[in-house]
């Protein structure tokens, strides 16, 4: 009961503190966004849009990125970090949009899961923001924390978390939530006394 009435609680706060919270990356097509959502594993969004910004006026498509010679791309994307993994996980995917899909970003949970560097947040992220597909909860490591904090999930597995949470929230707030908790976590070192939501929140 405490749990329910906490999350009740919780989502009331983040609403009215974060009425307009939404993805911070920039992108103008699907493609952008699958990228741009690989590229921001370990790495600010502020430092995705500032690479992608010249990065998406080089690479217009999926053949662009799958022909893309490795060590040129790697520069290209070198200040997101991780970037040889990211560079190698990008063309192979872009290759199997071209042989598998027409070169379009498939907007289903499945196919989007067999590309290589996508796992459920990225695949959550793009079926929400790009096709306006609701099927679960992106976990990034802000919810992770915020899940922990705020004693809705004991798991570490961001797989799990995000069961978790599907559990507790409605359907209609999972887009939303991702959201709100990032912009509650950028502001927010989960201290009581520093934040207005985290002393009501967190015991």
């Amino acid at each position: 009961m405490a749990k329910k009435l906490n999350v009740k609680i919780l989502l009331q706060a983040l609403k009215k503190q974060y009425p307009k919270a939404k993805i911070s990356l920039n992108y103008k097509n699907s493609l952008e966004l699958l990228v741009a959502t690989i590229l921001s594993a370990q790495c600010t969004d502020k430092m995705v849009n500032k690479v992608t910004e010249s990065l998406f006026k080089k690479y217009k498509s999926s053949r662009d990125y799958a022909n893309a010679d490795i060590n040129k791309f790697e520069q290209d994307i070198r200040s997101t970090g991780f970037y040889r993994n990211k560079a190698k996980n990008i063309k192979v995917a872009c290759k199997i949009l071209l042989e598998s899909h027409g070169g379009r970003v498939p907007d289903t949970m499945l196919e989007l899961l067999a590309l290589p560097g996508v796992a459920r947040k990225t695949a959550n992220i793009v079926l929400q923001n790009a096709f306006g597909k609701i099927e679960g909860i992106p976990v990034d490591t802000h919810v992770k924390k915020a899940s922990y904090k705020f004693g809705l999930s004991d798991n570490q597995n961001t797989d799990k978390i995000e069961q978790d949470l599907m559990k507790l929230f409605p359907k209609s707030e999972w887009y939303g939530l991702t959201y709100r908790i990032i912009e509650h976590g950028r502001d927010c070192r989960y201290k009581k006394q520093d934040c207005k939501i985290c002393k009501f929140i967190v015991k």
